[in-house]
C-alpha cells in the first residue's frame, strides 16, 4: 500500500485541530519542494494517501493501484483534494470523487489526469527510472523555475488557509463529522442527524 492516509482516530475533536495543520504543512512542504517530486505508487492511495500524491508533480503507478478520497462517507473531507482535484481533473470529476468517497484505479487515473502513468506492476521499476532519467538529463536550475512557474498557474496551496478554517471551524462544528470519525473508531454504522 502507498498509504492509506492519516489514522482516523486522529480526526477526532481533541486532535483534528493539531492534525489537520500538521498534515497541511507536510503537504505545504512537498509540494513546496524546490524540485520535481515524484510519487510512485503500489496499492492503495486513500485519504492523506492520495493527497500525499497529489502534492507531488509527476505520478507513477502500478495498473493495479487505487486513488480515492473517502472522507466523505465519515462525514469529513479532505481540504488538500478538494484543492487540488478540480484543477489536475477538472471539477466534474472531482466533485464526484470529493462527493462519493469512491477510489478510482489507476488506469483510469492516467486517463483522466490525475496521475502521469499507470503501468503493470513488474514494469514499474523500469517505468519509473525513465522518468528520472528525462529529469536528470535537464537543468537544476531550469526544473527549478519551471516547477515554480508551473504551480504558480496551477496551485491552489494559496487558499489553503482559508480551507483549513473551513474544515476545522464549519465542518468540525457539525454534529455528523464527530458521529462519522467516531462511528469508525467505534466499528460501526455512522447514524446521521444532518446537521
Amino acid at each position: 500500500m502507498f498509504s492509506a492516509g492519516v489514522d482516523v482516530a486522529d480526526h477526532t475533536a481533541d486532535k483534528v485541530g493539531e492534525m489537520i495543520p500538521l498534515f497541511d504543512r507536510v503537504c505545504a512542504a512537498l509540494a513546496g519542494f524546490p524540485a520535481p517530486t515524484l510519487a510512485v505508487v503500489q496499492g492503495h492511495a486513500l485519504g492523506g494517501g492520495c493527497e500525499l500524491a497529489l502534492c507531488c508533480d509527476l505520478v507513477a503507478a502500478a495498473e493495479g493501484a487505487n486513488f480515492g478520497q473517502p472522507e466523505i462517507k465519515l462525514a469529513t473531507i479532505a481540504p488538500i483534494a478538494a484543492l487540488r482535484l478540480p484543477t489536475l481533473i477538472g471539477y466534474r470529476r472531482a466533485a464526484e470523487m470529493l462527493f462519493t468517497g469512491e477510489a478510482v484505479g489507476a488506469v483510469e487515473a492516467a486517463r483522466i489526469g490525475l496521475i502521469n502513468r499507470a503501468v503493470p506492476a513488474g514494469d514499474l521499476d523500469q517505468a519509473v527510472e525513465q522518468m528520472v532519467n528525462k529529469l536528470r538529463g535537464l537543468s537544476a536550475a531550469a526544473l527549478r523555475v519551471c516547477k515554480r512557474a508551473a504551480r504558480l498557474g496551477a496551485d491552489g496551496q494559496a487558499a489553503l488557509p482559508a480551507m483549513e478554517k473551513l474544515y476545522l471551524e464549519d465542518l468540525m462544528s457539525t454534529e455528523d463529522a464527530h458521529e462519522g470519525v467516531a462511528s469508525f473508531v467505534e466499528k460501526r454504522a455512522p447514524v446521521w442527524k444532518h446537521r
